[in-house]
């Protein structure tokens, strides 16, 4: 299975919030391996998407 993951970040009250993105791969609900943090972007949707990728690569990399 592959996981994208947005982390909320609010560095100071006055800033919009951002998201970081990370993505995570299991197997058999084991964990296989975690990106870390990918990027920071505007939007929840955005930081999932960015973790899905990751995932996705990661898995077509070490099939």
């Amino acid at each position: 299975m592959v996981w994208g993951h947005a982390i909320r970040e609010q560095q100071d009250i006055l800033e919009r919030e951002r998201y970081a993105a990370s993505g995570t791969v299991t197997k058999g609900g084991k964990f296989i391996e975690a990106s870390g943090i990918l990027g920071v972007v505007d939007t929840e949707e955005e930081a999932e998407h960015m973790g899905l990728e990751w995932a996705r690569a990661w898995v077509d990399g070490h099939a």
